[in-house]
């Protein structure tokens, strides 16, 4: 199957309309108004803008849809965007998969895993390229991971006033959003700090809220996902009531996640590397473009676990306005739980 083209299913959002950007971004917890608010963007003479990450809901094979084996968990892993420009409202762009590589990777959580790495391209309706994704995932064998017993139990618990200095953090994060004003690249140096985002505590209501703008691999209900089922029986997991559901719910069901090795319920890994693409973009401003972002998930994220996300400056070309930046991400124990690289083109200084 390598280099050869991979049948997606459908895609949650074929175009980004105003409500499908809005329902994204509120999603990932980005509260940005040119994506979540048409009057701010045309009050400032744009059009509306779409998180860079959306592009995970128009396809999904770049968001870890991939095919099936019985008793093999697949674990999505991470993603590269290379943008040729911004998205923006109305646009219908369609991804072509093709699975690019597939790797033997020695793993401490469950011995023998491969690595998936799919090359997914999205075109519009002109065939015009818009971007150039790639995406991958570690299939592992369920018995495998879940007798190696690699994470201890997780239980994480808040107090009254860990909850509102939470809070608080999130209310500072909204002044701290760069918005309409300029961050030239004369103005950036290196080891340039950007501001870090909260996300989390997460619990299965977060995971619902991103659903609602992703819309999952596996999400189906009645007659809809009996009809997934009979087309690939494999896929239907009997839960406590002896009814089938898909492995998609090890994020909202800790006994399963258990079963293929993980503490307890967990987050999604679209979900991260989209959290990583909002602190790049309340740095930037507007005025910015995320050119290239490539983000690893690095571990679970269980039920009740805080995320904080932030990057550095590490090099700086004013000759063509371009900033790279590292970003990593860390939970409420300091332990790593993402970290990845980007590429941002930003404005330059008017002539005075």
């Amino acid at each position: 199957m390598i280099g050869k083209p991979v049948r997606s299913d459908r895609p949650h959002v074929t175009e980004l309309t105003s409500d499908a950007i809005r329902h994204y971004a509120f999603g990932i917890g980005d509260r940005n108004p040119l994506w979540t608010d048409p009057d701010y963007a045309a009050a400032h003479g744009r059009t509306q803008l779409a998180p860079p990450s959306a592009l995970l809901a128009m396809d999904k094979v770049f968001s870890g849809y991939v095919s099936g084996l019985p008793g093999i968990h697949a674990m999505y892993a991470g993603a590269t965007f290379d943008f040729t420009r911004p998205l923006r409202v109305g646009d219908r762009l369609t991804g072509e998969a093709t699975l690019a590589e597939l790797i033997e990777r020695p793993s401490r959580f469950a011995g023998r895993s491969w690595q998936q790495i799919y090359r997914v391209p999205f075109r519009d309706p002109d065939g015009e390229l818009v971007c150039t994704g790639h995406s991958y995932c570690f299939r592992t064998e369920r018995d495998s991971a879940r007798e190696a017993k690699k994470y201890e139990e997780i239980r994480v618990e808040w107090s009254p006033e860990q909850i509102a200095d939470i809070a608080q953090r999130y209310r500072d994060e909204e002044a701290r959003r760069r918005g309409a004003t300029p961050r030239y690249v004369e103005d950036v140096t290196v080891d340039e700090h950007l501001p870090a985002v909260t996300k989390g505590p997460y619990t299965a209501t977060t995971a619902i809220a991103y659903l609602l703008g992703w819309g999952g691999l596996y999400v189906r209900a009645h007659g809809d996902a009996f009809d997934l089922f009979d087309r690939h029986p494999a896929l239907g997991i009997p839960n406590e009531w002896g009814v089938p559901e898909p492995p998609e719910r090890v994020h909202w069901d800790p006994d399963l996640a258990r079963r293929v090795g993980v503490p307890g319920a967990y987050d999604y890994g679209p979900e991260r590397v989209s959290w990583m693409g909002h602190v790049v973009t309340d740095w930037m401003g507007d005025d910015g473009f995320l050119q290239y972002l490539d983000v690893q998930v690095r571990r679970h994220n269980v039920l009740g676990e805080l995320v904080t996300c932030d990057g550095r400056v590490t090099a700086v070309d004013t000759s063509t306005g371009t900033v790279e930046v590292s970003l990593y991400a860390v939970n409420q124990d300091g332990h790593e739980s993402a970290r990845g690289t980007a590429r941002v083109v930003l404005p330059r200084r008017p002539a005075a």
